[in-house]
């Protein structure tokens, strides 16, 4: 049975999209949104399907999700209608999980998934997260070693699309030039994609060069 979605839920989040549009469009200096340049993720971890179904009818279209097994619990109650990007640390053992659903996957962030991939989805959509802070734990491959995965990725015929980022815990200064080193890798390496900036520093990651913005909390609100 498919999910009707909750009319003023629909109304409060296409404000919302409004509003981060605009954001965007102001940040980028262009005439409208549509001419900015910037793509809009919807970071809908932890929130049930129907929220993203009532995101979807307000105009939505690609959605981030982190956890593999609640991802692949609700992406089929949602159906076919969204492009889906899976943007958390994925371990090996569940790619097989969320596979049938991922549209581009944005955390690549070592040779054994670059592998794993390969095997089960065959020239599949996908970025390279760099760790940006270069502090141990932090998700992404290091600066260092970014290039030869991107190389690796290809030569084991994933599509590589770009590279996304997590800002540092740090001063704006240093947000943006960790933001724009990663776009200058981009360049680098021949990626369109830079996928860098949240709720609290897209107009920074803007301002570097981002293509894309993964927007959580000033969609969806607080996590449940």
């Amino acid at each position: 049975m498919s999910i009707v979605p909750d009319p003023d839920l629909v109304d409060r989040l296409a404000a919302r999209r409004a509003a981060i549009e605009e954001r965007i469009r102001v940040a980028a200096g262009a005439p409208s949104f549509a001419e900015s340049g910037v793509r809009l993720i919807a970071v809908s971890k932890t929130h049930p399907a129907e929220t993203i179904v009532a995101a979807a009818a307000a105009g939505f279209v690609e959605f981030g999700e982190s956890y593999a097994v609640e991802f692949a619990a609700k992406a089929p109650e949602v159906g076919a209608a969204v492009r889906w990007h899976f943007i958390g640390q994925l371990q090996t053992n569940k790619v097989r999980v969320v596979a049938p659903w991922t549209d581009v996957y944005q955390s690549v962030d070592r040779p054994s998934l670059v592998a794993e991939l390969a095997k089960r989805v065959s020239g599949a959509t996908v970025m390279v997260q760099v760790n940006l802070a270069d502090v141990e734990g932090r998700g992404g491959v290091s600066w260092q070693d970014a290039p030869g995965l991107v190389e690796s990725a290809r030569a084991a015929g994933l599509s590589v699309v770009g590279a996304m980022g997590v800002a540092p815990l740090a001063d704006d200064a240093t947000v943006a030039a960790a933001f724009g080193r990663l776009r200058a890798l981009c360049d680098a390496e021949g990626l369109p994609e830079c996928s860098i900036g949240m709720s609290g520093d897209l107009e920074i990651a803007i301002a570097e060069g981002s293509t894309m913005v993964r927007v959580g909390t000033d969609i969806f609100g607080s996590r449940p």
